[in-house]
């Protein structure tokens, strides 16, 4: 039986954590900076804390699409990822958002939504499809690492997508991609516009309800508030991430 948030798993789920902390990198408490004489107040202007963010997934939303308005403005401050985090990370992760993304070498998440070590856990394939291995990764980062949003954050001129929506036929495993994503193009055929970017967003869409109603994680977490499940398109060409589903 897979893990969930009821007391008849919680065993099973204090294994997984003991054996996260037991391996170098995979603990799961966010690392605290070193201690001092006297903690500094927090102030407005100061960020919350991975913990913090895990604890609201709208605040954590809202993390990412301020970074991305950095980011698209040129004003990136390249948060945590200078030497001391790369030590304190290896005590440990606590991110607070999983990114459902597609591997397309010019949407790199971490540098998108301006964000460092430790704060995004993220699963890429080409067309953010997402099977059985994605599934458990986004469950495990849930259930085990306490990430409670998960972004489906599809792109414009995706190359999977126009696939789908142009060619008749593709060579090896390339067609398991194609026909997960056959279904948003044949939605969205006819429909007034580009084909290939209608598809692009129909796929957020179609991912996002998919995974809102995968049991018996996902789907639980969504019930019973715990768990927030968002699409966005990031644009190739200004660097803007626009949500699609909230």
């Amino acid at each position: 039986m897979w893990l969930s948030r009821s007391s008849s798993t919680g065993s099973v789920a204090a294994v997984l954590l003991g054996l996260l902390i037991a391996v170098p990198g995979g603990g799961h408490a966010d690392p605290a900076p070193p201690a001092t004489d006297a903690a500094p107040a927090k102030t407005a202007a100061t960020p919350p804390t991975n913990e913090e963010l895990q604890a609201d997934p709208a605040r954590a939303l809202k993390t990412l699409l301020d970074g991305n308005q950095r980011f698209v403005e040129g004003r990136t401050i390249h948060p945590r990822q200078d030497p001391a985090r790369i030590k304190a990370a290896a005590a440990g992760q606590k991110p607070f958002a999983i990114i459902v993304g597609c591997s397309d070498s010019r949407v790199p998440n971490e540098i998108i939504f301006d964000q460092g070590l430790g704060d995004l856990f993220i699963v890429r394939t080409a067309g953010q499809v997402s099977t059985f291995a994605s599934w458990g990764s986004m469950e495990f980062a849930d259930v085990v690492l306490g990430a409670r949003l998960i972004v489906v954050l599809g792109h414009t001129q995706c190359g999977a997508v126009a696939a789908a929506v142009k060619v008749p036929e593709v060579p090896g495993h390339i067609v398991t991609l194609i026909n997960e994503i056959k279904p948003a193009a044949l939605k969205v055929k006819g429909m007034p516009g580009d084909q290939v970017e209608n598809a692009v967003v129909e796929n957020v869409r179609m991912q996002v309800e998919r995974l809102r109603n995968l049991e018996p994680v996902l789907a639980k977490g969504v019930r019973e508030g715990n768990l927030k499940i968002v699409g966005a398109v990031y644009d190739l060409s200004d660097g803007k991430v626009r949500m699609v589903v909230e």
